[in-house]
């Protein structure tokens, strides 16, 4: 994992009118800001992800040069990194308060902006959920985000995708371990039935029709299936349900007064979303209603078999190409 730094922010009143105590929120920088404080580069984690994700992204003679741009790698709030249940000294586990989008926004808002003292922002993105939190960013901040690249994430949870969660949420409730996120000792049952469900909604038709898991080195679909089950088994199943609360729950238009086509009218930056034309639940026709609304927005599907995979960081490399090229435009415009 890369250096990561914490910005305490103490007691963090939220949505639910609870208040998330000892809050701290783990970030890493690269570069230098600025003398007119306008060069960063923002960017959020995805679900069960890091700031270190991103990372291969980052480099000299890449894009995302830290000789030229402030990059700043943020961690959403219950991933682990930053306060989480896993983490928590004051509400640990089952005591974790419940956590929004919002919350996470008013937080990064006073990292960003208030401790690093970044003036403007060049580029907020991410990948899935990353992409939810840019959003937000975006919304919230109208003037001071110029640029806003959001792959196989939307700016609210659409029914379909809600669905989608309450499925794996359900199959790693029903281990009887979890005790309803009292467990003394991992829930591994559940958290294996939690990532082979969601295996199936991670990639497209195609990707199983075609047997493409042989492209990811695995010899058959059940040893792709066990990979997700021994790869969720390695995360805590709290820390999994507070951040799939927070991405269940997101809706920029809680930032316009419920109405998030006047959230998204609102936003000042230029803007390419890159939406999965195979996601099975960031999908291309909810993409697109989206970008209807925006000033200046630009749809450009990611055409590929790996589904919501595709947008990964550095993943596959056609799409990453593509990322990169909306990223330069962006940045270079």
């Amino acid at each position: 994992m890369g250096l990561c730094a914490f910005y305490r922010l103490g007691e963090l009143p939220l949505v639910s009118g609870e208040t998330l105590l000892d809050t701290r929120i783990g970030y890493q920088t690269l570069g230098q800001l600025n003398a007119n404080r306008d060069n960063a580069v923002v960017i959020f984690s995805y679900y069960s992800g890091t700031h270190a994700s991103y990372l291969p992204l980052i480099g000299a003679g890449k894009t995302l040069d830290p000789a030229r741009w402030f990059i700043v790698l943020v961690n959403k709030l219950g991933n682990g990194v930053s306060t989480s249940p896993s983490n928590a000294v004051l509400q640990p586990g089952a005591a974790f308060p419940r956590v929004t989008l919002l919350d996470n926004l008013r937080a990064q808002e006073q990292l960003l902006f208030d401790h690093l003292g970044i003036r403007r922002i060049a580029l907020a993105y991410g990948w899935s959920m990353g992409a939810m939190q840019a959003w937000h960013l975006a919304v919230a901040r109208p003037q001071q985000v110029q640029s806003l690249l959001a792959v196989c994430g939307s700016a609210r949870c659409w029914p379909n995708n809600q669905v989608f969660l309450d499925g794996v949420r359900a199959a790693l409730c029903c281990d009887a371990q979890f005790a309803e996120g009292h467990y003394s000792t991992p829930p591994l049952r559940g958290l294996a039935a939690f990532g082979r469900v969601y295996a199936g909604w991670a990639y497209s038709a195609a990707f199983f029709r075609e047997a493409r898991w042989r492209d990811l080195g695995f010899d058959s679909l059940e040893a792709l299936l066990v990979d997700w089950e021994r790869d969720h088994q390695a995360l805590d199943a709290n820390d999994l349900l507070s951040a799939l609360y927070s991405w269940y729950h997101a809706d920029v238009g809680l930032l316009a007064g419920g109405d998030w086509r006047a959230a998204l009218a609102q936003i000042g930056a230029r803007c390419i979303v890159m939406p999965c034309d195979n996601d099975r639940y960031f999908t291309l026709e909810e993409a697109a209603l989206e970008v209807a609304e925006l000033r200046q927005g630009e749809l450009r599907p990611l055409v590929s078999p790996y589904g919501h995979c595709a947008g990964a960081p550095a993943r596959f490399a056609e799409a990453s190409a593509q990322i990169d090229s909306a990223m330069q435009a962006l940045l270079h415009a």
